[in-house]
């Protein structure tokens, strides 16, 4: 069916209605064999909190923006190649329903459908489409992905230390090893992590130790390089990470 539509004047039109909504500021989509499966709103949950997000799936990306004017206007695209793509189920909590986190290489987050149903078509035609891309690549799927970032609220105090409490001096930060909220003292050293950034970013102290442990051997690029942001937040430069 995919290959059916690659070359429709349906498809064609589909697309050029997309890269239209994100304007000059959004990437050219339209490219030989491209197919939009599928678009719908997905509450992305975001650092601050969660935020509506406008999703389009494709045979081989996966595309989301901030919605301006549903179904007119778009800003701030993500383009995810979905080869790197692995997705898994999140257990229901709270208000907090029908989710499943998108894990790549690069950046990994959580997502939450409106319904059980839209849930399961979302990681369905997502399955389905990753699952292609590998067969015909003949790839084996990411094994590496991005810690989830824990969200601002869910720590009231350093998730290392346990001691350090947040306050609008003492600011969150997150590691990039592993996700979690830590306070400037426990996450003052960076590390090179080149899937992730060609410059090395802040890792908490415990992972900056196992990291270093395991790259002992390595180029010195490597090492540690300490931050001096002045009192703020290295995090608010990340893409979406202060939403």
């Amino acid at each position: 069916m995919v290959d059916r539509l690659a070359n429709s004047e349906a498809n064609s039109k589909r697309i050029g209605f997309v890269e239209a909504c994100f304007g000059t500021a959004g990437q050219p989509l339209a490219i030989p064999g491209r197919v939009l499966i599928g678009e719908g709103v997905l509450t992305k949950l975001c650092r601050k909190k969660p935020k509506a997000r406008q999703f389009f799936l494709f045979n081989d990306i996966l595309v989301y923006g901030n919605i301006v004017i549903l179904k007119k206007k778009y800003n701030k695209q993500h383009i995810i190649p979905l080869e790197s793509v692995t997705i898994d189920t999140v257990d229901d909590e709270g208000e907090l329903r029908n989710g499943w986190l998108i894990k790549t290489p690069t950046k990994s987050f959580a997502v939450y459908a409106a319904t059980a149903t839209e849930k399961s078509e979302w990681m369905s035609h997502i399955s389905k489409c990753v699952s292609d891309l590998l067969e015909k690549s003949g790839k084996s799927p990411t094994g590496e992905h991005a810690a989830v970032w824990v969200p601002d609220s869910e720590a009231t105090v350093c998730m290392r230390c346990q001691k350090m409490k947040f306050t609008p001096v003492n600011r969150r930060h997150h590691c990039r090893k592993c996700g979690f909220v830590v306070c400037g003292p426990c996450s003052e050293k960076k590390f090179l992590l080149p899937s992730q950034s060609s410059k090395p970013v802040r890792v908490c102290e415990f992972c900056y130790k196992q990291l270093s442990t395991g790259a002992s051997h390595s180029d010195s690029r490597h090492g540690l390089e300490y931050s001096s942001n002045n009192g703020m937040s290295d995090d608010d430069d990340e893409d979406d990470s202060s939403d």
